[in-house]
């Protein structure tokens, strides 16, 4: 079990999460793994959410949601890569949608690589 608690300055809540692991005993190691877990989500998951609305996806059938993920993660590597520019992902993934120039410019930095 995990238990946190979040203070907004408004309100305080405590969340408890339960988890099932093989993990022995320790709990520096079992802390370790939800906080590695967590960081995984925030990074990543989120991301791609908010920047390519990834959860409003309703691709289902063959390969299809497979693929499309592939693309996104590809699209989003891309993204992160582009120093010229210090806007969020999602700014970004629209400004090569409506810029030809720099979709180009992103693109070279991806055949550099």
């Amino acid at each position: 079990m995990v238990e946190s608690i979040r203070d907004d300055g408004k309100k305080v809540t405590t969340d408890r999460r339960y988890f099932i692991a093989s993990l022995s005993g320790d709990v520096k190691r079992f802390a370790q793994a939800v906080r590695s877990h967590w960081g995984i989500e925030n990074s990543l998951h989120w991301v791609l959410d908010v920047s390519f609305s990834e959860d409003a996806n309703r691709t289902r059938k063959g390969h299809a949601p497979e693929n499309y993920s592939i693309l996104r993660h590809i699209a989003l590597n891309i993204l992160r890569k582009d120093t010229t520019s210090k806007k969020s992902i999602k700014l970004k993934r629209l400004r090569a949608g409506w810029d030809t120039d720099y979709l180009e410019q992103l693109l070279d930095v991806l055949q550099a690589a």
